[in-house]
């Protein structure tokens, strides 16, 4: 049964709510000719953008208006709070400070970017893009009227605009406006660089690097002279070997001359940099079966995930070998190490490959970058053994030993968290040759 262009369209100027909402989800677009399916499209988004905008007095209403600071060395900004928000979100703590950070400045600083959005005027991206790059400046103290007007301009360009392009008009506004904010959020922002990882499909990954304009040009310009060295000592051997085409781009040229550059950092460093008294390594884990070539089962990149069966072979054919065990039904590591007071060299080795990464619920810093917890605490009577040991990140270990969350540690691997708040959290265990 087809449902009228006309009822669509007027669900989609009627204002957003849960009446509309009904009358929204009570429709199959499938059912709709294709104009329709587009004003439902959008009629949907504007539904999103009222839910986004409750979910923003939400999470400030469990995180607080304004930002806590813990008492003691250990404490950072909103240390509790994030957590409080990561778990009930599922996502990591960086993720829910960014949720608390934007959530905070729409409630407390932009009540008309909020009126926008719980009214279905603009899209989430489009109040996170203008709460995000107003903040720094309102931390500052941006007088009022200023606040006003960027909001006034950045709402207006989000009519026609795209999120990157309204992100655009705000600093545009900001530095005309407030030149003197704008030069001191440059340089505050200087203290936000970073270099990330994430990973991506098809066996890849992206590194992102957020740097000073000036220093991304240094970056580049030695990839680019990096590049030419190369092709300068390929051409000398050209004229001795016979010529062979590089059929490579330029992107790819940058990507193999960044990857070439570390490589080569690493193995100038590797003998003076011990973490967890291992020299620095990239780990692969590939079954028996597969390694032997009786089987193309992935492979398990450390910080990355599932790697086809042939990189595994090609990686591991170069490496060096050590034997895990596991249990045949779940893929839990089993057995690895003894037990001592300081955990012996082949405990942490077990504990660093069992769990890959912190066991706080939805962290993935890596294990190798963090620390050895006994979740019952030696003082207590915890053993050191691979029950009670397990691998936290530093942030998380504080949490847990100053911050009033509480870990039980299970024998596979798996651990039991409760947070100050009483609310319990289940992290399994991580089956060897699965993504974490």
């Amino acid at each position: 049964m087809k449902i009228s262009n006309e009822r669509v369209s007027s669900l989609l100027r009627a204002i957003p709510g849960i009446e509309t909402l009904s009358s929204l989800i009570a429709i199959d677009p499938l059912h709709l000719e294709m104009s329709a399916r587009i004003d439902y499209l959008s009629a949907l988004e504007r539904q999103s953008a009222w839910l986004q905008a409750a979910l923003q007095r939400a999470i400030v209403a469990v995180a607080g208006e304004e930002p806590s600071v813990g008492q003691g060395i250990f404490f950072g900004v909103d240390d509790s709070e994030r957590e409080d928000i990561s778990t009930a979100l599922r996502m990591s703590s960086s993720s829910a400070q960014i949720r608390i950070d934007v959530a905070r400045t729409l409630v407390n600083h932009l009540p008309h970017t909020c009126s926008a959005l719980a009214s279905g005027e603009i899209s989430p991206a489009h109040a996170t893009v203008i709460a995000r790059e107003t903040a720094s400046a309102i931390r500052d103290g941006l007088p009022p009227f200023a606040i006003y007007e960027i909001e006034t301009k950045a709402l207006a360009h989000a009519e026609f605009h795209t999120p990157a392009q309204v992100a655009n008009k705000v600093r545009t506004v900001l530095a005309t406006i407030a030149p003197a904010t704008f030069e001191n959020v440059v340089s505050k922002a200087r203290d936000a660089r970073r270099v990330s990882c994430y990973r991506e499909n098809d066996g890849m990954s992206t590194v992102v690097a957020i740097l000073p304009a000036q220093d991304a040009q240094i970056v580049m310009k030695a990839i680019e002279a990096f590049i030419l060295r190369s092709e300068r000592s390929e051409e000398k051997v050209s004229l001795v070997v016979a010529d062979q085409k590089d059929s490579r781009n330029a992107d790819m040229k940058r990507a193999d001359a960044l990857t070439e550059m570390a490589a080569q950092s690493l193995a100038a460093m590797s003998e003076d940099l011990l973490l967890h008294r291992r020299p620095i390594t990239v780990n692969v884990t590939i079954d028996l079966p597969t390694l032997l070539g009786l089987a193309e089962n992935p492979g398990q990149l450390a910080g990355y995930g599932a790697i086809p069966a042939s990189v595994a072979r090609t990686l591991a054919s170069d490496g060096k070998w050590r034997r895990f065990i596991t249990d045949p039904q779940s893929g839990a590591l089993l057995d690895y190490g003894r037990e001592t007071y300081t955990p012996p060299q082949e405990l942490v080795d077990f504990l660093i490959a069992r769990d890959r990464t912190c066991r706080f619920p939805g962290c993935r810093q890596p294990a190798h970058r963090g620390d050895l917890d006994h979740a019952q605490s030696w003082e207590s009577g915890g053993e050191t053994n691979a029950q009670n040991l397990g691998a936290l990140c530093r942030r998380h270990h504080r949490m847990k030993t100053h911050g009033g969350w509480s870990v039980i540690s299970n024998g596979d691997g798996s651990c039991d968290w409760k947070s100050p708040a009483g609310k319990e959290f289940h992290v399994p265990a991580r089956p060897i040759l699965e993504a974490v």
